[in-house]
């Protein structure tokens, strides 16, 4: 019998309306919502065209199980301006709920190392708890940047940043996002912080700026509805998130030493050397340094209007030259679990009933990466996941 549920699970994941897919299908949007809803079933030819629409098995459709796991979509900390848009809000929380149930999965096989960032947190909430009435909410944010900054051990590592997060328990991936949409991020049910980057052709030092500020993002407003604030309270949190990022980058004690080198703290070229430094843009350390008192308001600008006359407002100096840095965590846990023999590429799709298409696009990955590991049967390890599991160093 076909099974309407999983019909809409996998429209969302796809981002369709219901009118959307009944374009698609060439039939109406009534029809679509009569499958959904078990009132009537598609024909053959139709689940025909699903399964190839949707790159799945036919018994994906007929098949009761499901990947995918519950994730609060109002909980979703966008930077966009499409905060209280629902319908996107459905389609991302999709996408999560389809990232998580894979990662349930793989975790049978994988065991990662402790979950720091969920440690953070937790002194983040008690922090603010205790000093909401005694400190400016300002103050709370930079003592949590710097504190942050301590724990995973940064040092002068911001290049580095993806990988300690990965390290350090974030789950980061990335997808096309659109124009409107940077990067958002949530805690999951099974406490997992995931971040979610758009992969349009971004900076190394703006990926880096994007990544605090979700991780400002996740320690600040854990738990808050965002599907509840007004706009002038999602502009705060945005500040608050940006503030984090700046204090979590850029140190205050080390970055003004080093303003104090700069030639001309108006002059946009002055900054070059910092950048390579400290892997922030141009726009963000003089942001910053108007933060910290070490910039005037007619120097900033007069910065401004530099950055405009120079074009460096969409492509700044060093740019292409700085290496961007992609997720690898999952990526590498699945190669494992591949190269070790735990699992293949067809028992992980009998298991799914999604094509290897549409697990790299879940995933993030290039669509050839599940390709390169099919081949012929062979005799696969067959222990139970709970005898065997292999931790990732």
């Amino acid at each position: 019998m076909f099974i309407g549920e999983k019909l809409k699970d996998i429209r969302l994941l796809y981002g369709y309306s219901r009118s959307d897919l009944a374009q698609i299908l060439d039939v109406t949007e009534q029809s679509v919502w009569q499958y959904e809803n078990n009132y009537n079933g598609p024909k053959l030819e139709v689940v025909n065209k699903m399964k190839d629409i949707f790159q799945v098995k036919t018994k994906y459709f007929y098949d009761s199980r499901s990947v995918k796991k519950v994730v609060n979509p109002s909980l979703i900390a966008y930077r966009s301006k499409e905060i209280n848009s629902v319908s996107r809000t459905k389609y991302e929380a999709a996408h999560l709920e389809h990232i998580e149930g894979l990662l349930d999965l793989f975790e049978k096989y994988i065991v990662y190392p402790e979950n720091k960032l969920l440690e953070i947190r937790d002194y983040s909430i008690h922090f603010i708890i205790q000093n909401e009435k005694k400190l400016e909410r300002s103050d709370i944010i930079q003592h949590l940047a710097l504190y942050v900054r301590e724990c995973l051990n940064m040092n002068n590592q911001n290049n580095r940043l993806l990988f300690i997060l990965e390290k350090n328990g974030a789950f980061i991936f990335e997808k096309s996002l659109g124009s409107e949409i940077g990067a958002y991020s949530i805690w999951s049910d099974q406490q997992r912080p995931i971040i979610m980057l758009g992969n349009q052709k971004k900076s190394a030092v703006r990926r880096n700026f994007d990544l605090a500020h979700e991780l400002g993002h996740l320690l600040l407003h854990n738990q808050m509805d965002m599907s509840e604030l007004t706009k002038s309270e999602h502009q705060i949190i945005e500040r608050e998130a940006n503030d984090f990022a700046a204090f979590f980058l850029m140190p205050p004690i080390e970055f003004e030493k080093d303003l104090d080198t700069v030639r001309k703290i108006s002059n946009p070229n002055s900054y070059l050397e910092l950048k390579q430094k400290w892997q922030v843009s141009i726009q963000a350390m003089a942001n910053h340094a108007y933060r910290l008192n070490k910039m005037t308001y007619d120097q900033q600008r007069y910065f401004y209007a530099s950055m405009n006359r120079m074009n460096y407002t969409v492509h700044e100096p060093l740019d292409h030259e700085l290496k961007l840095v992609r997720p690898g965590k999952v990526l590498s846990s699945i190669r494992y679990i591949f190269e070790q023999k735990l699992a293949s590429v067809e028992e992980l799709i009998d298991f799914t009933l999604f094509d290897d298409l549409l697990l790299s696009k879940i995933l993030g990955f290039e669509e050839t990466f599940f390709q390169q590991y099919r081949r012929e049967k062979e005799s696969y390890n067959n222990v139970t996941v709970l005898e065997r599991k292999l931790k990732i160093q």
